[in-house]
C-alpha cells in the first residue's frame, strides 16, 4: 500500500490560503475593499461584519464608498470603521460613508513589509507542522506493517516533494505582495 499525500495537499492548501487572506489585508498603495474584511460593526443588537450591513465600492484609487443597506446604521458603521484603527480618514454624507486611504510613507511601507515577512514565516511554520504530522503518520504506518521501508523512504520524499512545492507557492505570494508594497 502506498502512502497518500492527499491529507498533507489540503493542510497545505490551507496554509496557503491562510496567506492569501492575510496578505489580502495588507494595505498597499491602492484602496480595495479587502481592506475593511476585518471590520464588524455592532448592529441589531449584534456584531455583524461590515461587508453584511453595507455594500463596499472602490471610488478611486484611494478611497472607498460604503452605503449602508439600512441608513439607520450609518452612524454604526462609521464608528466601527474609526474603532477598527486602519490608519484611515472616516467621513459621511447623506448617502454613506468615504473611507480614504492616506499616501504610504517610506516608514510604513517598511513596516508592512516587516508584518508581511512575519506572516510568512508563520504559513512556513504551520507548513513544516503538516510535514511532521504526515511524517509521522508514514512512520507509524511503517510500524503498523502497512508500509515496508521502500514504501516509507517514498513517501518521505512524496511528503518533501508537497512541501518544497508549497513553500515556493508561499514565497511567490509573499515577493509579489513586497513587490506591490514597495512600490
Amino acid at each position: 500500500m502506498a502512502y497518500s499525500t492527499k491529507k498533507l495537499i489540503e493542510g497545505a492548501k490551507g496554509v496557503c490560503d491562510w496567506l492569501v487572506a492575510e496578505l489580502a489585508g495588507l494595505r498597499t498603495g491602492r484602496a480595495s475593499p479587502t481592506l475593511l474584511d476585518t471590520v464588524s460593526v455592532e448592529v441589531y443588537g449584534s456584531m455583524m461584519k461590515l461587508a453584511q450591513v453595507a455594500s463596499i465600492a472602490v471610488e478611486d484609487a484611494r478611497s472607498l464608498y460604503v452605503t449602508p443597506y439600512d441608513k439607520s446604521v450609518q452612524k454604526d458603521i462609521e464608528k466601527a470603521l474609526v474603532v477598527a484603527d486602519l490608519g484611515v480618514s472616516v467621513g459621511s454624507d447623506d448617502k454613506g460613508v468615504r473611507v480614504s486611504f492616506p499616501e504610504l510613507t517610506t516608514e510604513r511601507r517598511l513596516q508592512l513589509i516587516k508584518l508581511l515577512k512575519s506572516k510568512l514565516e508563520e504559513a512556513r511554520v504551520s507548513l513544516r507542522g503538516e510535514r511532521t504530522r504526515a511524517m509521522n503518520e508514514a512512520e507509524q504506518a511503517e510500524k503498523d506493517g502497512e508500509l515496508s521501508e521502500d514504501e516509507l523512504r517514498r513517501a518521505k520524499t512524496d511528503i518533501q516533494k508537497v512541501v518544497d512545492e508549497h513553500v515556493a507557492k508561499l514565497d511567490e505570494l509573499a515577493a509579489k505582495k513586497e513587490k506591490e508594497l514597495a512600490s
